[in-house]
């Protein structure tokens, strides 16, 4: 047995990794805060730019001043920047799309806003959560999702349900603070 331990430490050892990075491993989730309560998020490492897009802005503090700000039942609730009529064309706020084929707008997926560019390129101060049970699969392939909600939809709920403008804005701001969190993989499998 001791043996057997021994080869281990030396196999991680060799590969450059300390036992204590191996096990400490931790992975970063938003934590997004409204007016009707709490969203966690986990953020995918399939989409690595959009993630440490997400993650840049909120230690930020970009998302704090804005909105939940296009809400459709049965559809999305998205926030960040609003649409503009002339698209999004600041360089800045733009990322090359990341769609990965098992990233499918399920119930709960985390997407990243943009205008109608061939291209699919994403508008990264934006971002939308499924707010739809059967999911919104038509949009799978055109927009790169890159989280998932893993606890919180029923605050999603509650906000898809608040009175609306003819342009899907809420009548009552849905303020969010965004911040980030790191928790191991086990904590995350808890909290879902």
């Amino acid at each position: 047995m001791r043996l057997i331990r021994l080869f281990t430490t030396l196999l991680i050892i060799s590969s450059g990794t300390s036992i204590e990075t191996f096990s400490q491993d931790k992975v970063p989730v938003a934590e997004i805060k409204t007016p009707l309560g709490k969203i966690l998020l986990s953020l995918d490492d399939r989409t690595p730019n959009h993630r440490d897009s997400f993650i840049e802005l909120a230690n930020a503090g970009y998302w704090d001043t804005l909105t939940f700000n296009r809400v459709i039942p049965n559809f999305v609730n998205q926030g960040g920047c609003p649409d503009t009529e002339e698209g999004f064309n600041d360089p800045e706020y733009l990322l090359a799309p990341e769609i990965i084929p098992e990233l499918t707008h399920q119930y709960g997926a985390v997407g990243a806003g943009r205008d109608g560019n061939p291209e699919k390129i994403s508008a990264r101060c934006q971002f939308y959560i499924i707010q739809n049970p059967e999911g919104v699969h038509r949009l799978d392939g055109d927009y790169t999702v890159f989280g998932q909600v893993i606890q919180g939809m029923e605050v999603v709920e509650k906000i898809a349900k608040t009175a609306t403008n003819d342009q899907d804005e809420p009548i009552q701001p849905m303020t969010m603070k965004i911040k980030i969190k790191y928790l191991s993989p086990s904590k995350i499998e808890k909290l879902k």
